[in-house]
């Protein structure tokens, strides 16, 4: 039986001239720490071949930090070894805002951008995205606002996070140009995507999606003990036991296989690496090392949604 096996090569972003690496680094924990860590961690993911960094300007308000920390931190970096920007594509989402919560009129839109691009201490953003979706913004007014943006050249392309398959069209229908990219909560313990139409669309329409916590929130890390412990303990742990068997064989750690799986979907799924360790994202470099058979992925989801596919 053949062997699946991940595309190493590089990917382009939707239909747009921005390609990357096939992993890309998240910055959500980034903040609260000095410029020389954080330095060394940037030009750690740039050694392995990782080169998008997707940032949110919310990030950093976890853990005691401020709206913005985590732009402002790589912003320091970036004003220290600017060489860096020429390596790197940057990503970064917008339209969260604290106590409201959501906020994707014109007129806000263009400022988080404006903020966005003062913290990150670059004059592009290479992907803007709406972070969540605003149920009080028409999609025509914020096509208008990103259309003005990216013709001004402050943003070159544009994604949506945490939309719906139609939501995405709903902006896409009001937009000239295509949208570049879709970030959906995926991992093999969460994997809605598969069956909600997103990842259909991101085949039809030829984007790109990018998948948040591909480790489904840290749980596929838990030993077997501790996966019984959880909610549908379980069904966590006998889809570890089926992860920890393609990957023992193959000499390779249960994230790395994790990881491959998501990223054998036909779109071209791209995951982003939450971790603040540069060993953690060594050894999710392994991704592309694993070998599957179809069976194998198959019997992954199996274990995974706790039944038996039809």
């Amino acid at each position: 039986m053949n062997q699946l096996a991940v595309d190493p090569s590089r990917r382009t972003l939707g239909t747009s001239a921005i390609t990357c690496a096939p992993l890309a680094y998240g910055l959500w924990r980034f903040a609260g720490t000095d410029v020389k860590t954080a330095r060394t961690k940037v030009e750690a993911a740039l050694e392995l071949g990782i080169d998008l960094f997707d940032h949110a300007d919310i990030y950093g308000c976890d853990g005691g930090g401020s709206f913005g920390d985590a732009e402002a931190l790589f912003g320091k970096v970036l004003a220290e070894a600017p060489e860096l920007r020429d390596r790197m594509v940057i990503a970064t989402k917008g339209g969260i805002v604290l106590g409201v919560p959501y906020d994707s009129s014109a007129s806000y839109l263009r400022s988080a951008v404006e903020a966005s691009l003062t913290r990150l201490g670059v004059e592009v953003i290479d992907l803007y995205q709406i972070h969540r979706p605003d149920f009080l913004a028409h999609p025509a007014e914020i096509a208008r606002v990103l259309t003005a943006l990216r013709e001004e050249g402050k943003i070159r392309e544009v994604g949506v996070s945490n939309h719906t398959a139609s939501q995405f069209a709903a902006l896409q229908a009001h937009l000239p140009f295509p949208i570049a990219t879709h970030q959906p909560e995926f991992s093999v313990w969460r994997h809605g995507p598969l069956r909600d139409g997103v990842l259909d669309q991101c085949l039809e329409r030829q984007v790109t999606p990018l998948a948040w916590s591909p480790f489904g929130g840290g749980v596929l890390g838990l030993t077997q003990e501790e996966a019984l412990r959880q909610p549908h303990g379980d069904r966590l742990a006998a889809l570890l036991g089926r992860l920890d068997a393609v990957a023992q064989p193959q000499g390779l750690s249960r994230s790395a296989v994790a990881l491959a799986w998501i990223m054998l979907h036909p779109s071209g799924v791209l995951p982003i690496l939450g971790t603040q360790r540069v060993e953690r994202l060594r050894e999710c470099m392994g991704a592309l090392e694993v070998r599957m058979s179809r069976s194998d992925w198959n019997q992954i989801l199996e274990a995974a949604q706790g039944e038996r596919l039809p």
